[in-house]
């Protein structure tokens, strides 16, 4: 593909919202500039109480040192967001909650994170993973989820980030056709979680509208995902009618807008592909009004640049 075909295939709309979209990067680099370091449960639970506590407080140092790299990395390619990972201090939700102490010593490391992501206007935000299902018919899975969020909030907290939307915790609906069991379950959620959580439509169980009225009437942002609502919808282009009327009504869920985010990927085969592609070659002409857009390609920081050069400029 020729760098003139490219620039067609990302045209747009001419009309441009200003200040430009902020784009985010996903976790980990492409390349191998940003990577965490992690351990499995079964290596973990071979280990002695002492040699748990060293080898989590030795995992999470390196982690928090890559984790000021990945933020150097944002800063030195004018990336605004990053989504750091659900998994940057594993297991420290373990039962014996070791890990939870070996953080809680860690503190003022921690805390500078939050501190220099701030100083450098990098806004940080979290996707916790898919065993995070409070529309489950089983208590358990409930509990053990929002356990997962409690965790993760508390980790927030200890990085220095502020509680609220601006550092939020973005999950799916979960179970399909039980949205009253969602609702009941965010409505009685800690303040601590509901002040960062946000939900996202997706392409099998919670369609765009059906995760609106869900944040409709609990107060939780909705992050609108265009190519989830295009194959849910089976649409052929982003610039259905529906994808930017989707896009206002989750701005409006949004108590400051100018926090609005929302997530854009393409098909890796075809343009209903759910399989995600290296880069981003069609981006809906409404996203020149988003504030926020959280890059979801397999190529990650090479297709924020890609979009830097040919979409933003």
């Amino acid at each position: 593909m020729t760098a003139v075909e490219l620039k067609n295939l990302l045209k747009t709309s001419s009309a441009v919202r200003s200040p430009q979209p902020n784009l985010g990067l996903v976790c980990v680099t492409f390349s191998k500039e940003v990577r965490f370091r992690t351990i499995t449960r079964t290596r973990y639970l071979t280990l002695s109480d002492s040699q748990r506590e060293s080898t989590l407080k030795d995992i999470y140092t390196d982690n928090l040192s890559r984790f000021h790299k990945a933020l150097s990395f944002c800063q030195q390619h004018n990336i605004k967001l990053y989504r750091a990972s659900s998994s940057l201090f594993p297991l420290n939700d373990w039962e014996d909650q070791i890990g939870a102490q070996v953080l809680e010593q860690m503190r003022d490391e921690l805390g500078k994170i939050g501190q220099r992501a701030t100083e450098l206007g990098i806004r940080i935000v979290l996707h916790p993973d898919q065993y995070v299902v409070l529309s489950s018919d089983s208590p358990s899975v409930v509990q053990s989820s929002i356990q997962i969020l409690q965790r993760h909030s508390q980790d927030l907290d200890l990085l220095g980030l502020p509680q609220s939307h601006w550092s939020l915790m973005n999950i799916h609906g979960g179970k399909a056709q039980r949205p009253e069991q969602l609702i009941q379950v965010v409505n009685d959620l800690p303040a601590e979680i509901k002040s960062r959580l946000t939900f996202e439509n997706d392409e099998y169980a919670y369609s765009a509208r059906e995760i609106l009225e869900v944040c409709q009437c609990t107060g939780v942002p909705m992050v609108f995902d265009a190519h989830h609502h295009i194959c849910h919808e089976k649409l052929s282009s982003y610039e259905d009618p529906s994808v930017a009327e989707m896009f206002y009504a989750a701005r409006d869920t949004w108590e400051n807008p100018d926090w609005q985010l929302v997530h854009i990927s393409n098909g890796e085969t075809a343009f209903n592909d759910r399989k995600h592609s290296n880069l981003i070659t069609t981006m809906p002409s409404v996203y020149r009004e988003a504030p926020w857009i959280e890059v979801e390609a397999k190529a990650k920081e090479d297709a924020i640049t890609l979009l830097q050069k040919e979409w933003l400029e």
